[in-house]
């Protein structure tokens, strides 16, 4: 049965390619919230395995995050995936490329990179010699 309403070729080819883009974007932000918790996480083990004696772990982790930061300070301190998911929607919200609530995705490098940063110091301690 068709549609009560009458809509020509462009807007099926509109909505069509909607759809298309919604999909895409979803994709997006599934790999992008993947990579996030799985940085997020690297964050919050390093002060752990530093704490439980685990120096070599806690370096392993700090170098894999090094990475993200490199990858970060090269693309002018935006996610590579932040662009990608913007060709697919006009909506700028600070969570518009993850699933993460608004607040978080806005301070998200305040929030993880503070972490970051104590952690580095605590391993750093705990290399130069402290018990």
């Amino acid at each position: 049965m068709r549609s009560p309403l009458k809509t020509d070729a462009a807007t099926e080819i509109f909505l069509a390619t909607d759809a298309v883009a919604k999909r895409k974007l979803t994709y997006v932000r599934l790999v992008h919230s993947a990579a996030w918790v799985l940085f997020a996480s690297a964050i919050l083990a390093i002060p752990f395995t530093v704490w439980m004696g685990r120096l070599a772990w806690a370096v392993w982790l700090s170098g894999f995050v090094m990475v993200e930061v490199s990858i970060l300070i090269s693309n002018g301190m935006r996610c590579p995936l932040t662009s990608i998911a913007a060709r697919y929607t006009a909506d700028r919200s600070a969570n518009f490329d993850i699933y993460l609530p608004a607040w978080l995705a806005r301070h998200n490098k305040t929030i993880f990179g503070s972490l970051f940063v104590a952690g580095e110091l605590f391993l750093l301690y705990r290399l130069v010699g402290a018990p």
